[in-house]
């Protein structure tokens, strides 16, 4: 029988063939962009609850599309849920402010978790879009559960240190383009450790 969901990983989140042109980008990228632009029109409160709508809302169209529930947009839609929802009942934007701290602090957990078990957690996220050796997996894992480890220890620094400001466009830019550049710096170590797939006869 043919599963209806399968958790899967953002490289994944919106694979299927049948899915609009450009929807994974908004699905991944729509949230963020809602929440910078409704923090430039009300502030923090407005974009924080903006937030979790527009997350859920991102989670509930990559399912409708895909028929799956990726592991980390699901991870950060519980997380944003909860936080924000703290924020807003109690009036404190520290809440909204750790997230980053607790989202990337959860990937770190899950990696390192992965290694310690044996079983490569990016291997089950990812394994359907890279075909990597058992060595391949092990490192890029162990290098992002350091690189998340290191994001969350670096939003704890910004927020508590500079003006609310700065840290919004930290959140929004900084962790963004720092993702970006961390996993185009690891393009060497997958292709030394690529495992070339057969081709079908013609």
């Amino acid at each position: 029988m043919r599963r209806c969901i399968r958790t899967i990983g953002p490289t994944d989140t919106m694979a299927a063939a049948k899915s609009p042109k450009g929807l994974k980008f908004l699905v991944d990228f729509g949230p963020l962009a809602v929440f910078f632009i409704a923090y430039k029109m009300d502030g923090l409160m407005t974009a924080t609850l903006a937030l979790i709508v527009a997350t859920l809302l991102a989670l509930a169209i990559g399912f409708w599309a895909t028929r799956r529930l990726a592991v980390m947009p699901l991870v950060t839609a519980i997380v944003v849920t909860i936080f924000g929802g703290l924020t807003l009942w109690l009036d404190n934007d520290i809440f909204i402010k750790m997230k980053p701290t607790i989202v990337q602090g959860l990937f770190a957990v899950i990696l390192f978790g992965g290694l310690v078990l044996k079983r490569p957690t990016l291997q089950f996220v990812m394994g359907e879009a890279l075909k990597l050796s058992d060595a391949g997996w092990r490192q890029l894992t162990l290098r992002f559960a350091l690189f998340f480890t290191a994001m969350a220890i670096l939003n704890e620094i910004v927020w508590r240190n500079v003006p609310e400001g700065t840290w919004i466009n930290f959140k929004v830019f900084g962790i963004l383009g720092l993702t970006m550049l961390f996993s185009l710096a690891q393009m060497p170590l997958m292709k030394r450790h690529m495992i070339e797939t057969p081709s079908e006869p013609g």
